[in-house]
């Protein structure tokens, strides 16, 4: 069994030793059987997704869209929260710089982060692990943390209700602030929370975060996961989102085609990218590329690969980076030089944003050592190829005559006809592009 000491951030302000939970009584207003009754929360009802639409384009020539309301309600309630000072230090006093060179790595000097932390012992070598309700959930967070509730409508117009209870019998999704916050308005998607899910993917939940980045309809706001063994730190179901008025540097990145599903998803490789992954893309609608990613997903779950996402482009783009840092780690394979810059690569950083925590590392911060950094967390070559083969069999397609050396070769269609192993869809044709 692989262990490693964790010092997780703290992403509450009721997150606390185990110890201390012994108290009788809450008196914390929080999600738990003895305050829910009577809560009442903002309730966001996504509007339908159709089709996945056209690309929008991240860079400073893009048309500035109108302010969507999910945003504004967002915003608005982050900032309300923060004017009533529940976030554990000002996001907004940090620095932030692009290190110089191509990439354009982001850098932030966070020093705050990794303060009044709670040790725990965090297994590195099981991505699925139970749910265990005496360790911190978010059952335990204060109501005051919470924004509102969220739900995947089936109507083509959003709705918004300004105060509706929170159903203890149907488990509502709810948005909360991250009270160590990495960027403005960083808030938690926290899926049926009362269902007290583990921190893993499900078809269900992903859709609802694609929901949320499309409502949003801003480029600039993204949602990320984290697996455990990939840096999630608490194990009950969560998303991370916020807002970075730059594009990232894994958005920018070069990729390859690799192939196209029957329902138009493609799936391309990254190219000269510190950390190997995939780009997901397109498809007949948002749900089919949902569903696509969440059967890639569960693949890695199954298979014991930790692994980070980032969803982009107002979840037109879905980024699936397996990753290998932690074991690592423990096995004393990550050089001194990394390790004693404490930074643990999760989702945010595998896209390029730095966030560095003391302050002699964001001052001597180069695109060669973000670079280095990040190529601790990806998988060898070889490691990679076998990841794909067993994505590509989970979702119905194979890659197994595709030659990924033959750039310069002619592209060529093949069609490869291959069951499903989706529990809920039919057989999957895919197109192999060499």
């Amino acid at each position: 069994m692989l262990k490693i000491k964790r010092v997780p951030t703290v992403v509450s302000n009721y997150q606390k030793d185990e110890a201390s939970d012994a108290s009788v009584g809450c008196g914390r207003n929080c999600l738990g059987a003895c305050c829910i009754n009577g809560a009442r929360l903002p309730l966001y009802s996504c509007k339908k997704l159709v089709t996945s639409g056209e690309k929008v384009v991240v860079n400073n020539e893009a048309r500035e869209p109108p302010v969507a309301f999910l945003e504004s309600l967002v915003l608005g309630e982050w900032e309300d929260r923060f004017q009533r000072g529940l976030f554990r230090y000002d996001v907004t006093a940090c620095e932030t710089k692009v290190i110089p060179g191509k990439y354009g790595f982001v850098a932030q000097l966070n020093e705050g982060r990794h303060l009044k932390k709670r040790p725990t012992e965090f297994r590195v070598d099981k991505v699925l692990q139970s749910f265990d309700g005496s360790k911190f959930n978010f059952t335990k967070v204060g109501q005051e943390e919470l924004l509102f509730q969220l739900e995947a409508g089936e109507d083509d117009e959003a709705q918004f209700f300004p105060c509706m209870p929170l159903d203890a019998d149907n488990s509502p999704s709810v948005v909360a602030i991250n009270v160590s916050p990495i960027e403005y308005g960083h808030v938690l998607l926290i899926p049926r929370v009362l269902d007290c899910l583990p921190q893993r993917i499900d078809h269900k939940s992903l859709l609802l975060a694609l929901h949320m980045a499309s409502e949003a309809a801003n480029p600039y706001f993204r949602l990320g996961y984290n697996s455990l063994g990939a840096f999630a730190t608490i194990n009950h179901l969560h998303f991370q989102a916020y807002y970075l008025a730059m594009p990232f540097p894994l958005e920018k990145a070069s990729s390859k085609k690799m192939i196209t599903t029957e329902n138009s998803v493609q799936i391309s490789e990254l190219l000269n990218y510190p950390v190997r992954g995939l780009l997901f893309e397109g498809g007949n609608s948002m749900q089919d590329l949902s569903d696509t990613v969440s059967d890639a997903c569960v693949c890695l779950q199954n298979n014991n690969i930790p692994f980070n996402i980032l969803i982009s482009d107002c979840g037109r783009q879905i980024f699936l980076m397996p990753q290998c840092y932690a074991e690592k780690q423990a096995l004393g394979e990550v050089s001194p030089e990394v390790l004693e810059t404490q930074v643990n690569p999760a989702v945010w950083e595998i896209s390029g944003h730095m966030v560095l925590k003391r302050k002699e590392d964001y001052e001597r911060a180069t695109e060669e050592k973000a670079w280095r950094l990040l190529a601790e967390a990806s998988l060898s070559e070889e490691r990679f190829m076998e990841v794909n083969a067993l994505i590509f069999e989970a979702i119905g397609c194979s890659n197994q005559e595709e030659e990924l050396e033959g750039t310069n070769q002619q592209n060529t269609n093949i069609s490869v006809n291959q069951t499903s192993n989706r529990s809920h869809g039919s057989a999957s044709e895919c197109l192999v592009l060499q």
